[in-house]
């Protein structure tokens, strides 16, 4: 059977682009959008094994739509197809409930195995069929540039952080810090602190989070809206 894929981008030559990638494969353009509330509605209209978008429309963003996706329980897989290869992007790909992202310029056959793996994964069984949805569950160790998805798969499949850990407001300053994918050394010079400082907080800041690194943190501070 074809896999069946919703294209949702701005830009037309993007979308062009993509179909003619999939044309004489296994995979069926069954839909084509190019505005949040277009993806939005055409995916829970035709719901696709795999809906492929941009992470911003110029009605809203691509997060934003996945989201709302995932709260309505579709459970097709998601992929974000973007220029962005910065931690805080990742870390609300992840948050929103995406399985996996591909940056632009990834060569056809690497897109091409990147859906079809992400599509055939094994069906869940019937003990994850019962459960409640968890976006968390979905994230997958694929991807083309999925290296950062390997990192935090297994800490966020184990348990879902408290989001009350007390975290001082220096604390809190350096973890959206973080977020934008600062060095410690960055970090030290944007507050004007030492740098041995600045590792003390993140040491800090990983051990009340229960987190085991940088990335994870930042996935931590996303989902809790600590950081935008």
């Amino acid at each position: 059977m074809p896999i069946r894929v919703v294209i949702a981008d701005s830009r037309p030559v993007v979308r062009a682009g993509l179909f003619s990638f999939f044309a004489h494969s296994n995979i069926e353009v069954v839909g084509e959008t190019q505005t949040a509330k277009q993806t939005y509605g055409k995916t829970l209209e035709v719901l696709p094994d795999l809906l492929m978008l941009d992470a911003a429309f110029t009605d809203g963003s691509g997060f934003e739509v996945v989201a709302k996706l995932r709260k309505k329980e579709f459970d097709g897989r998601v992929v974000f197809f973007a220029n962005e290869n910065r931690l805080d992007f990742f870390a609300r790909a992840i948050a929103a409930g995406a399985d996996s992202y591909i940056l632009k310029g990834t060569a056809k056959s690497e897109i091409l195995r990147v859906i079809r793996e992400l599509v055939r994964q094994k069906e869940p069984s019937e003990q994850e069929k019962s459960a409640p949805a968890d976006a968390s569950k979905r994230i997958e160790t694929l991807g083309a540039t999925a290296g950062e998805l390997r990192k935090v798969a297994p800490h966020l499949r184990r348990r879902a952080v408290d989001p009350l850990s007390p975290l001082t407001e220096r604390e809190a300053q350096v973890l959206r810090h973080i977020v934008l994918g600062l060095s410690n050394k960055e970090i030290s010079a944007s507050l004007q602190l030492s740098l041995d400082t600045i590792k003390e907080h993140v040491q800090n800041i990983l051990r009340k989070l229960d987190v085991s690194d940088r990335t994870q943190a930042a996935v931590w501070a996303v989902r809790n809206k600590l950081a935008p």
